[in-house]
């Protein structure tokens, strides 16, 4: 593939592109980023494909996530740390359940923009240009805040950088070890009013390790973890401006993560985010949602992996859960028959959001496991590999979605919620989710 053709996208329409006021001002900006360092390597990027191969041939599972948007105040040691431990609690479970690696990815280090359905937002007869996350504008609704300002970009860089290596430091620093990451989830078990119908695999979790300690077994995966970071690659001069030509093999990657996205608002076929996706070689993702046809799901898989490179395509299904069960089989079974090597992971977030009477978007808990069942029936009816979950979770106890062990209810929406866009599970629910996979796993 041509690496002199990365600019062909600005030819096309870009949708989701901020309304930058000063393009000489971003035109300095997206010159400094093209002189900052990697945030990733592009040798971190094909390991990473070469994990998401093995999902695509059903030998693992994804378990994808973190915030619906980051914040640049977000960008701390102790919130990092405890989305870290949420993910890593969850993968142990999902582990040992079903038997196969797990591939972690963070939904963080760069997840700062978000699509928004309508362009400008009215509060009390005042318009203003909708919160685009902290890489575009501000949340504070005055025209100051809401003004698209390209330095933005800049502190979305050093914002990622600084959580980047945060996750280095805990992921290979003794804190990821396994007996301890176990040890997080019995206090789980043994808290959460859920918990007793967990006491069993956490047992069978325990006698496991205890065997191996017994059998003198040390390896090095107990003590340390492989994380990879993700995002949307929604605002496409970020995103230019961070690839890079590999010096190995002379092909561009974007290292601005190790795995990028395609959101179900930017995935048209001749729009610029698909055009861009295209030329750049890291593994990437499309969301899907339930208006997806089959026909659209090939001409993306043409598009984006004409080679058919397995680990290179990822289809992220959000269908929600009253239509996920009608949606998806046909997407699957065509794509199937086509012979592409494509994972399949659930996003069972997006397709269930409502607005509570308080005025809060937020999200059950219900509906969300609903949508992972159904994404796993349909695959299991049809002989295909569920390949792994994307959700938005924090390491919090927040109060953003309803349901769970320690039940939500839409009066408590007001307590605790923090989120700069959508509503994202607790460590609570999260677990709660993990367990119930685990469940779903066996029952198989």
């Amino acid at each position: 593939m041509s690496t002199t053709n990365l600019d062909t996208w600005r030819d096309l329409p870009a949708a989701q592109q901020p309304e930058w006021p000063d393009r000489g001002e971003l035109d300095g900006v997206v010159a400094e980023l093209q002189g900052l360092p990697p945030l990733v390597f592009a040798g971190e990027c094909d390991q990473l494909k070469a994990s998401l191969a093995a999902v695509s041939r059903g030998e693992a599972f994804v378990l994808q996530g973190g915030d619906c948007a980051e914040t640049f105040a977000g960008a701390t040691a102790e919130n990092v740390r405890n989305k870290l431990k949420t993910l890593l609690q969850m993968a142990i479970v999902l582990t040992y359940a079903g038997r196969v690696p797990v591939v972690k990815i963070g939904r963080l280090a760069g997840q700062f923009a978000k699509p928004r359905s309508k362009p400008m937002e009215v509060r009390d007869g005042v318009e203003l240009p909708a919160y685009r996350g902290d890489m575009v504008n501000g949340f504070d609704f005055t025209p100051e805040s809401r003004r698209p300002d390209p330095a933005r970009l800049l502190r979305a860089y050093h914002s990622s950088a600084v959580t980047l290596n945060l996750a280095r430091a805990f992921t290979k620093g003794g804190y990821a070890d396994l007996r301890q990451v176990h040890a997080w989830n019995q206090d789980f078990v043994a808290e959460s009013p859920a918990g007793r119908r967990y006491e069993q695999l956490a047992r069978e979790i325990d006698q496991a390790l205890a065997f191996m300690r017994a059998c003198g077994a040390e390896p090095e995966e107990f003590h340390t973890v492989e994380f990879y970071s993700s995002h949307e690659a929604l605002i496409l001069d970020y995103d230019r401006a961070l690839t890079r030509i590999d010096s190995r093999t002379g092909l561009p990657y974007d290292v601005s993560a190790h795995m990028v996205w395609i959101g179900e608002r930017t995935r048209q076929l001749d729009g610029a985010h698909v055009e861009f996706f295209s030329r750049i070689r890291n593994p990437i993702g499309v969301k899907l949602g339930p208006t997806t046809t089959p026909e659209e799901a090939i001409a993306l898989i043409e598009k984006l992996n004409p080679d058919n490179e397995p680990g290179r395509l990822t289809f992220i299904s959000r269908m929600g859960a009253g239509k996920v069960r009608d949606a998806l089989p046909t997407l699957v079974e065509k794509v199937q028959a086509s012979g592409a090597a494509v994972a399949w992971i659930c996003d069972p977030m997006h397709g269930n959001t409502f607005e509570a009477p308080s005025g809060h978007k937020t999200r059950r808990l219900d509906d969300v496991l609903d949508e992972v069942a159904g994404f796993f029936e349909v695959h299991h009816a049809l002989g295909t590999h569920p390949g792994g979950i994307h959700i938005e979770f924090t390491g919090d106890d927040v109060t953003e979605c309803v349901g769970g062990g320690h039940a939500i209810v839409e009066e408590d929406l007001a307590l605790r919620y923090e989120t700069a866009c959508d509503p994202r599970l607790n460590r609570g629910q999260s677990l709660d989710l993990a367990f119930r996979v685990a469940e779903l796993y066996r029952n198989t």
